[in-house]
C-alpha cells in the first residue's frame, strides 16, 4: 500500500517495536517510523509530526494511567491511534469505543488484523478487533463484576470452567501454553484466588457461563 504516513511507535520493548516495524513494512511501500520510549519523546514527536499514526500500549508506556492517555489524545487530536495491548476492561473499551481517532487491538491477533487496524488508521479510520467488536456488540449489557478481567482474561475463564486444559486452550485460541499460563493467573490474582473452583463460581455468579455449560 502507498501512503506517507509517519507511524509514531511508543512501545519500550525492543521486541514490540521490531514487530511492529515488520508489519509496517510489509504493508505499506512509503512510511516514515518514529521510535519513542517515554512520553517525553511521544509528545515531541506529536508535536513535530502532522496528523501521525500512534501504536501504544499505554499500560506499559511512560503514563499514569487512561487519563492522562486521554488529556495527550485531547491535545493531539489530529492524530490516529492504535491501542495495542492485551489489558483491555470491559469498562475502558466501552470508554474508548465513542473515540473515533482510537482504534484497538489485542496482542495476540493475527497478523492479518494488525496489518488491518495500520490499514485503517494510516487512511484516518478506526479499526478494532474482532473480540472487541464482538464484546461491544454482545456484551454491551455485561455485569459491572466483568470489570476486573480483560476480555482476553474472560474468554479464557469460560474455558477453564468448561474443563479445558492449558494445552487445550492454546490450541484453540492459536495462542503459547507460556501466555494461557501467564493469564490463568492474572486472573486467578485479580479475582483473588488460587484454584478453578473458586474461579468458576466467580463465572457462574457473573453470569460468563450457565448451569447447563458447567455440567455439560
Amino acid at each position: 500500500m502507498n501512503t506517507d504516513t509517519t507511524f509514531i511507535i511508543a512501545d519500550n520493548q525492543d521486541i514490540t517495536r521490531m514487530g511492529l516495524r515488520q508489519y509496517i513494512s510489509m504493508t505499506f511501500t512509503e512510511y516514515r517510523i518514529v521510535d519513542v520510549v517515554d512520553k517525553k519523546g511521544l509528545i515531541l514527536a506529536l508535536i513535530e509530526h502532522s496528523k501521525p499514526v500512534v501504536i501504544l500500549d499505554y499500560i506499559l508506556f511512560d503514563l499514569n494511567g487512561i487519563e492522562e492517555f486521554f488529556i495527550i489524545g485531547n491535545r493531539f487530536s489530529g492524530a490516529s491511534w492504535i491501542l495495542f495491548s492485551n489489558e483491555f476492561s470491559d469498562d475502558l473499551i466501552r470508554q474508548l469505543s465513542v473515540k473515533r481517532n482510537i482504534g484497538m487491538i489485542l496482542k495476540e491477533n493475527l497478523g492479518e488484523e494488525i496489518c488491518s487496524a495500520l490499514i485503517y488508521a494510516a487512511r484516518g479510520e478506526r479499526f478494532l478487533c474482532n473480540q472487541i467488536t464482538n464484546l461491544l456488540i454482545i456484551d454491551i449489557n455485561k455485569p459491572k463484576i466483568h470489570s476486573i478481567l480483560t476480555a482476553t482474561e474472560i474468554d479464557i475463564l469460560k474455558l477453564i470452567v468448561r474443563g479445558k486444559s492449558v494445552k487445550e486452550i492454546a490450541m484453540e485460541r492459536i495462542s503459547s501454553t507460556h501466555t494461557i499460563i501467564t493469564h490463568k493467573k492474572n486472573i486467578f490474582r485479580k479475582l483473588g484466588t488460587n484454584n478453578v473452583y473458586e474461579a468458576t463460581k466467580y463465572a457462574l455468579r457473573a453470569g460468563l457461563v450457565d448451569m447447563v455449560e458447567y455440567y455439560i
